[in-house]
């Protein structure tokens, strides 16, 4: 059970953790769960916080709160206006190319209007291995790395899903084989995305301010399994 974060950056403007996989950033109507990170990060700091962005339940790394409102209005700000650069790292099924954007309109819900999403990737490395799964006789993966410059709902995930290269652990977008195969015999269970980065100018300072959160052991068993 989480009991406290490990706090990447502070000061008295701001905070900003290394989210674990598997929990929420705050409770929705959707969900039935007690425990969050804005409860659990208020009880750690003694003080009010205020959500600015969010990350998925199962993606990790970097996540960012205003530690009072002017602050969190000044920092959804900078979110709004795309001056805050947003980096991640995957692990996807198959080869992918080199570098490409994605440009693939996405809807909150498939009622509503599709929106402009917008993400860049480089591939880092890729690799075959000798595991048949599904089909195949073996194995691809590549080690992507992701800039987004729009922050749809899940949006890098049905990026890679709409790419046919989806996330590994991607329980809703993902490849069900390719899931069941790393939960089960790898026994990394997990969605292999993570937040790396976050660089913004604070407004206070004009400081250049570059938040990196390192990964997660099961996230590097998995880039260990596969030679990344």
């Amino acid at each position: 059970m989480i009991e406290a974060f490990n706090i990447l950056y502070e000061d008295d403007a701001f905070i900003a953790i290394n989210k674990p996989t598997g929990i929420l950033v705050h409770r929705t109507k959707i969900s039935e769960d007690r425990r969050f990170v804005l409860q659990i990060l208020r009880k750690q700091i003694g003080q009010r916080i205020y959500p600015v962005h969010r990350l998925d339940r199962a993606t990790s790394g970097v996540l960012i709160f205003g530690k009072n409102k002017t602050a969190a209005g000044q920092l959804s700000t900078l979110f709004r206006s795309k001056k805050v650069e947003k980096q991640y790292l995957g692990i996807v099924r198959g080869f992918v190319e080199a570098a490409a954007t994605i440009d693939y309109p996405l809807a909150k819900e498939k009622w509503l209007e599709k929106k402009e999403a917008i993400s860049h990737y480089l591939r880092l490395a890729q690799t075959e291995i000798n595991v048949p799964i599904g089909r195949y006789e073996t194995a691809r993966y590549s080690l992507v790395e992701v800039r987004i410059d729009t922050g749809r709902r899940h949006q890098i995930r049905r990026h890679f899903s709409h790419l046919r290269h989806p996330i590994i652990g991607d329980k809703k977008h993902g490849d069900v084989k390719h899931n069941k195969h790393w939960a089960n015999e790898f026994k990394i269970p997990r969605m292999l995305l993570h937040a790396q980065h976050l660089q913004f100018t604070h407004p206070d300072t004009n400081e250049d301010l570059l938040i990196y959160a390192p990964i997660g052991k099961d996230f590097q068993a998995a880039k260990d399994l596969l030679g990344f």
